[in-house]
C-alpha cells in the first residue's frame, strides 16, 4: 500500500506531501489544477522519462518520493529477488531530477532506473488513458490472457521460449551446410588454418600475465640496476651510512663507562648498525642476481607480440582464443563429414521443430482454457458496468511458431441486441473502452498481489447511471486493494474513503502553485457540490451532494 507521496519543485508543485490510506483514495480538482502532474510524478518512479520542463521554474532540481508499506509475503519475495530488503515492512522509492540527469534511490541506496521500475512494478499499477487505448492492440489482448493464466501459463511460456531457442540454433547449424563443393573446400581451408594457427602458438593459460611481468622487469632493469647501486653505495660505501653508524656506536660505547644513562642510546645505535649490515647483505645478494639478458629480452618481446596478435584475431584473452579454436574445430568436423552431418542437422531441426510445435500447442490449449473463463468473467463484469446486452468473445488464430507460441488473439464485442460481434477497434467508444479495461483490471486484481492500483481517465465519456455503476465497481476493487483515482465525476468521488482536492492558485508576484489537501466530510460534500453544480453552488445542489455521499456510504457498507 502507498502510504505517502512527497513531491518537490515539480512543474506547478512547489512542495506537496500526501498521506494516502487504505480503500478508495479520490483526487478531484478544477481542469488544469495539476492532477496530471501528480500522476506524472508517479510515472517517474515507474521509469518514465523526465522532461526538461518538469523542474519548477527557478529551481535546480525536482524530487519525487513514494513510501510503501509491504505486508504481502509474495511481494517481499519479489523484492528480495531484485536485491531489495524492506525496512520495518516499508520501501522508499526516490527519484531526483536535475538538468540532464536523474538519480534513483531505493531505501536511501542509489540504484538504476530499471531497478526502480522493477521494484515499483511489484508495488503499484497505473491505469491511464494510454493503457486502455493499448487494449485495441492484439499483443496487449494476449498479454491479458497470459496474466490471467498466471503461473500455469508463465511456466509453459518459459518452455516455449527454450524450445524456440533450440529450434533457432538447429536452423543456424543446418543453414551452415547450404554451400556448394567449392565453398565447402574454402571454408574447410579457412577453419583448418585458424585451428593450426592457434595450435602452433601453443598458448598456456596465464602465460601472457607471466610474460608481461617479466617484460616489465627486463625493460626496466637498467633503471633498477642504477638505482640499486646508488642505494648500496650510500649504505655500504666508505664513510657512508654503515661506516658512520659503526664509528658512532664505538664512540658511544666508550662514553657509557662515564655515564650509564647513555647505554640506551648505544643499544639503539647498535640495533641500527645491525640492521644496516643485514640490509647491505640483502641488497648485495639482489645485485648479484641482476642481469640483462639480451636474448631473453627479445624472446619475451617476440612471444608477447605473438600473443597480442592472436588476441587481436581470435579473442581478448587466452581463454577466449581456446574457445574460438574449439568452435572452429567443431565446424571443421561438421564439414569434413558433410553429407552425414547435414542429414543429422536436418533431423535435429525436424526434432526441434516438433518439440517447439508441441510446446506451442500445449501453451495454446491452456490459453484457450483460461480465455474461456476470462470471457465469462468479463461478460459478468461488463454487465455490472451497464453493458446491458453485451456479447464478448476471444477469437484465436494461429501464426508461425515463436518464442511466445503461435497464438494471435482478437477481442470481439457486440454492445447492442442484434449486432454481430466485431473487433473492439471497430465498435467501442472511448467511454466503453475505459469500462472494458476497468472490468479487466478488476478481474486481474483478484489474482495478482499488487497492493496499489491507480486510475486516471477511467471516467472518460461516461455519465449518469453508467458513472454510478463504475463508481460501485471502483469501490468493490478498493475493498481488496488500495485504489487511487483521479476523477471529475461526483458519482465516483462520492465513494471516497479519503478525498483529496487539488487546487491551483497564485499571482504574478508569487507565481502559480498547485497544492493538495485532504478534505473532511463536510469539505468533501462541498467538493461534490462543485462537481455537480459548477461555479454556483445552491442549497439544492449542496443537499443533492450530501444525499449522494450518504447513498455512497450505504453502498460501501453493503460491499464490505
Amino acid at each position: 500500500m502507498l502510504l505517502n507521496l512527497h513531491v518537490k519543485n515539480l512543474a506547478l508543485i512547489e512542495e506537496a506531501d500526501v498521506e494516502f490510506g487504505p480503500g478508495l483514495n479520490i483526487l478531484t480538482g478544477e481542469t488544469g489544477a495539476g492532477k496530471s502532474i501528480l500522476l506524472g510524478s508517479m510515472q517517474l518512479i515507474l521509469g518514465g522519462k523526465p522532461q526538461r520542463d518538469m523542474i519548477r521554474q527557478n529551481s535546480s532540481s525536482a524530487l519525487v518520493e513514494l513510501l510503501f508499506e509491504v505486508d504481502d509475503e509474495s511481494t517481499e519475495d519479489e523484492l528480495r529477488r531484485l536485491g531489495i530488503q524492506t525496512e520495518d515492512g516499508q520501501v522508499l522509492l526516490t527519484r531526483k531530477i536535475t538538468e540532464g540527469r536523474s538519480v534513483c534511490r531505493i531505501n536511501g541506496e542509489t540504484g538504476t532506473v530499471s531497478l526502480m521500475k522493477a521494484a515499483a512494478a511489484c508495488l503499484l499499477d497505473i491505469h491511464g488513458q494510454h493503457e486502455h487505448q493499448s487494449l485495441l492492440h492484439q499483443s496487449k489482448q494476449l498479454e491479458i490472457i497470459d496474466a490471467f493464466g498466471g503461473a500455469e501459463i508463465s511456466e509453459l511460456k518459459k518452455q516455449c521460449s527454450a524450445a524456440y531457442k533450440e529450434f533457432s540454433e538447429a536452423g543456424k547449424i543446418l543453414a551452415s551446410f547450404d554451400m556448394d563443393e567449392e565453398q565447402r573446400k574454402r571454408e574447410m581451408a579457412f577453419l583448418e588454418f585458424e585451428v593450426n594457427d592457434i595450435d602452433a602458438a601453443a598458448l598456456r593459460p596465464g602465460e601472457d600475465e607471466e610474460l608481461e611481468k617479466k617484460y616489465r622487469k627486463l625493460t626496466n632493469s637498467r633503471k633498477i640496476s642504477e638505482a640499486i647501486y646508488s642505494v648500496h653505495e650510500k649504505t655500504a660505501g666508505e664513510n657512508m651510512a654503515a661506516d658512520l653508524a659503526g664509528s658512532a656506536s664505538a664512540e658511544l660505547s666508550r662514553l657509557v663507562s662515564y655515564d650509564e644513562d647513555l647505554s640506551g642510546l648505544h643499544d639503539m645505535l647498535a640495533d641500527i648498525e645491525a640492521l644496516l649490515e643485514d640490509f647491505n647483505r640483502e641488497i648485495s645478494a639482489y645485485m648479484d642476481s641482476l642481469w640483462f639478458d639480451e636474448e631473453a629480452f627479445h624472446e619475451t618481446e617476440e612471444r608477447l607480440n605473438l600473443i597480442n596478435d592472436m588476441k587481436s584475431r581470435y579473442g581478448r584473452t587466452i581463454e577466449d582464443i581456446a574457445s574460438h579454436r574449439e568452435a572452429q574445430e567443431k565446424a571443421l568436423l561438421r564439414l569434413q563429414n558433410y553429407e552425414e552431418n547435414k542429414i543429422k542437422a536436418s533431423e535435429a531441426l525436424a526434432k526441434a521443430e516438433k518439440k517447439l510445435r508441441s510446446c506451442c500447442e500445449a501453451l495454446s490449449e491452456k490459453r484457450r482454457k483460461h480465455a474461456a473463463v476470462l470471457t465469462e468473467k468479463i461478460i459478468h463484469s461488463l454487465t455490472e458496468l451497464n453493458f446491458l446486452d453485451v456479447r464478448f468473445e476471444i477469437c484465436f488464430n494461429e501464426k508461425e511458431c515463436s518464442a511466445n507460441g503461435f497464438d494471435s488473439v482478437e477481442y470481439m464485442i457486440a454492445t447492442n441486441p442484434g449486432e454481430s460481434v466485431l473487433p473492439l477497434s471497430r465498435i467501442v467508444s472511448g467511454g466503453e473502452l475505459s469500462r472494458i479495461m476497468l472490468a479487466i483490471k478488476a478481474i486481474l486484481a483478484e489474482g495478482d498481489r499488487i497492493g496499489t492500483l491507480i486510475f486516471d481517465e477511467i471516467d472518460t465519456g461516461i455519465s449518469g447511471r453508467t458513472a454510478q455503476m463504475v463508481a460501485h465497481k471502483m469501490s468493490e476493487i478498493s475493498a481488496r486493494r488500495q485504489v487511487i483515482c483521479i476523477t471529475h465525476l461526483p458519482q465516483i468521488a462520492s465513494m471516497a474513503d479519503r478525498h483529496f482536492e487539488i487546487e491551483k492558485h497564485g499571482d504574478e508576484q508569487t507565481g502559480t502553485l498547485t497544492e493538495i489537501h485532504m478534505l473532511d466530510t463536510e469539505q468533501s460534500v462541498k467538493e461534490l457540490a462543485r462537481l455537480l453544480g459548477g461555479e454556483e453552488i445552491t442549497p439544492a445542489v449542496l443537499q443533492n451532494a450530501r444525499e449522494m455521499k450518504e447513498l455512497a456510504e450505504n453502498v460501501k457498507h453493503k460491499i464490505l
